[in-house]
């Protein structure tokens, strides 16, 4: 079960990076757009590191954060290149990868 709660949500992640998305509410600070990218990489991370640990091999927790960052590199990177109203964004990727960690 929690297998397919990690993939459910690492491809709404997916399609939420990808897509524009409109009607996001405010936190109302500043920097509400990098709370939501920790939350989202923390919730990524989290799941599939439960889903891992399982397994009793603790190189796994380094696997899946490595795996997190780099889906967050490839995102940015993705959205930059598929939709024209996303962009790279350094510091987002910054966010994702403290999310991540």
């Amino acid at each position: 079960m929690l297998l397919l709660v990690s993939i459910a949500y690492s491809l709404t992640l997916v399609i939420a990076s990808l897509i524009t998305l409109n009607g996001v509410p405010s936190l109302g600070s500043s920097f509400d757009d990098k709370i939501y990218h920790i939350v989202a990489y923390l919730g990524l991370t989290l799941l599939w590191g439960l889903y891992v640990k399982h397994f009793k091999k603790s190189q796994l927790l380094y696997i899946v954060c490595f795996a997190a960052i780099f889906l967050g590199f490839m995102l940015e990177l993705l959205q930059y290149f598929v939709n024209p109203n996303r962009t790279y964004d350094t510091y987002d990727l910054i966010a994702n990868s403290i999310g991540a960690i």
